[in-house]
């Protein structure tokens, strides 16, 4: 009879649902205030899920847009004027914590310029082979481009856009000769400032907030066809940031002290570039995709599944010398 009964609970252990996972910094939530507990969890389960975003928005795909080789050694440079653009999100930051649903408040293709830079150091072997280029980026965030989302007073800034910035390079494992494409490896690692969502003083229930680190890393292919330029590759970035999330008791109505704690993420991505050009001016446009990731959270966020793949695009202007 005990056997009966342990293969029955066993049976009953394995055929039910894992539970969703909640936040360690809710666990004194729970009982009669489960609503609080839903609230913390949401403020803190943001924070996951626009750790990626941002992500694809600042790194996009290749890290210097439309390269297919090294620059060729010293003095030559290049500048890319460049936009990231992926859909957007925005939580409903007055939920109150009844169900673990959030709606979504706005569903936006948000853009991200930035200036992009490469310089090459050597010109590697007679067709390119082993040349070296160092990478550059300044990320410019204007401060009032999106509602509900605002940058860290003390963000670095040139009037009203607020900076981020980035360092990278890439060596050319084989440079293109004939048919053969040439190869590229590179590593970069780009910032952002403290971005947040929401804000208490203008009566939302939740806000949060991080800063962002991604370190990103590619391999490439690439080869022109005279004026016309194409390459493609596969990667990978991970994602650190430091995060704060503050929140109004949805029971007392009083605001819970602030939480700290730290994101880290990763996530594989694939491009693909193709560029033209006219003399040294190049125009190029990027396709790609950021796989997506089970987080196991223990809130939904209407429209948002980080499970799901994610698409991004970018454009730039590229003048070379």
């Amino acid at each position: 009879m005990r056997r009966a009964l342990l293969a029955v609970s066993l049976a009953a252990l394995c055929a039910a649902p894992a539970a969703a996972q909640t936040n360690a910094q809710c666990d004194g939530y729970g009982g009669t205030l489960v609503r609080v507990a839903n609230v913390c969890n949401a403020a803190i389960d943001g924070v996951a899920v626009f750790v990626p975003v941002a992500g694809a928005l600042t790194t996009g795909g290749n890290p210097f847009l439309g390269s297919t080789g090294g620059l060729g050694g010293f003095p030559h440079l290049g500048i890319t004027l460049r936009v990231n653009a992926a859909k957007v999100v925005i939580p409903d930051v007055n939920y109150d914590g009844n169900g673990t649903v959030v709606g979504a408040a706005s569903k936006i293709l948000a853009p991200a310029p930035l200036v992009e830079g490469a310089l090459g150091i050597f010109r590697g072997l007679a067709d390119g082979t082993l040349a070296i280029d160092l990478l550059g980026s300044a990320q410019l965030l204007p401060t009032k481009l999106i509602d509900n989302v605002h940058i860290d007073v003390n963000a670095r800034r040139i009037g009203s856009i607020a900076l981020g910035l980035g360092v990278g390079a890439r060596v050319t494992l084989l440079g293109e000769r004939g048919l053969r494409p040439a190869l590229t490896a590179t590593v970069a690692r780009r910032t952002l400032p403290r971005i947040g969502v929401g804000d208490l003083v203008a009566g939302d229930r939740y806000t949060y907030a991080s800063d962002l680190g991604a370190t990103e890393y590619r391999a490439a292919a690439g080869e022109r066809f005279g004026s016309l330029s194409l390459s493609a590759g596969l990667g990978w970035t991970a994602y650190s940031a430091s995060a704060t999330v503050q929140f109004v008791n949805p029971v007392t109505g009083a605001t819970v002290p602030p939480i700290d704690f730290d994101v880290h993420d990763s996530r594989a991505v694939g491009f693909v570039d193709a560029g033209i050009a006219s003399g040294p001016v190049y125009l190029i446009g990027e396709a790609g995709l950021q796989r997506g990731k089970d987080l196991k959270l223990g809130t939904t966020f209407s429209d948002n599944d980080p499970r799901k793949d994610r698409l991004f695009g970018s454009i730039g202007l590229r003048l070379g010398i």
